[in-house]
């Protein structure tokens, strides 16, 4: 018996990264899967987004563990692909109980040299598109009274990066969406919560913009990326989308049941630190 069984859970963000990782746990915890992702590039991004052949492989890899599961390409940022899509997974399953808000992007720039596109691509698809996830699955959830949402933010939602105003203000927003949903949602017993994980290594950190801001200078490269990995965690080293995806098994399973409207560091004890770690221990 899986923790999920009988369940359906919806991922934004599944095409690859954290989002597959968290497809995967849930659905061998026994839960069908419906998988949405952009699979196109947004021009302000400097790394590839996730392709229509990554959202395959997600499919792929959930069927290969006998459950079904639902890929379609969606851009969360667009109400009506949104509510369009939730109806095709309603249409074939019947039922969502479980929605994984984890889209997202993040790129560099100082707030004063931040393109205006920048900026707005960044708060659509981080924030904004969280809200319009939550409209569409809303109708379903509250007839339903019952389901969880996990919302996906980060440790900048809480903290502040230089360099990525954009980002950690609509990480920020993020949370204070989670909290309101988490009010809102409560009377229909639907639990709203949050995850912050710490430095992931996915393509969305594994870029030369990331590599630089890690490394201190220009032109950074992956190995000094990986070096001062080691002092952004109190474990030290980068985390694996894997890392995360125990939180949110948790989280949309009946063990937390009674838990609402929390903001659940997943960060190798990242935000407890003061500055950065001076004595990681050994790899």
């Amino acid at each position: 018996m899986g923790r999920l069984d009988g369940k359906v859970a919806l991922i934004t963000g599944a095409a690859r990264g954290q989002g597959r990782s968290h497809a995967l746990a849930m659905a061998r915890e026994g839960a069908d899967i419906v998988a949405f992702d952009i699979c196109e590039q947004i021009d302000s991004v400097e790394y590839g987004l996730a392709t229509e052949n990554d959202l395959k492989e997600t499919v792929a890899q959930v069927e290969a563990l006998d459950r079904r599961i639902l890929g379609r390409k969606v851009d969360s940022r667009d109400q009506a692909q949104l509510d369009a899509a939730v109806a095709a997974a309603l249409t074939e399953f019947g039922q969502i109980d479980v929605v994984a808000i984890n889209h997202g992007i993040w790129t560099r720039g100082a707030l004063w040299d931040l393109p205006e596109q920048t900026w707005q691509d960044t708060v659509d698809t981080n924030l904004t598109a969280v809200w319009k996830t939550l409209k569409a699955v809303s109708p379903h959830l509250r007839e339903r009274r019952g389901g969880s949402v996990i919302i996906t933010s980060s440790v900048n939602g809480v903290e502040g990066q230089a360099g990525s105003a954009h980002y950690t203000a609509a990480k920020h927003g993020a949370l204070g969406l989670m909290k309101a949903a988490a009010m809102e949602f409560a009377p229909y017993r639907v639990r709203v919560n949050a995850v912050m994980p710490g430095f992931v290594d996915t393509n969305m950190t594994n870029w030369q913009g990331s590599w630089d801001m890690t490394s201190g200078h220009a032109g950074g490269t992956r190995e000094e990326h990986e070096q001062a990995a080691r002092h952004w965690h109190a474990f030290g080293g980068l985390m694996r989308p894997e890392d995360i995806s125990g939180a949110v098994v948790f989280l949309a399973s009946d063990e937390s049941s009674r838990i609402t409207g929390i903001e659940m560091p997943v960060d190798s004890g990242h935000l407890v630190l003061s500055t950065f770690n001076p004595a990681p221990p050994p790899e």
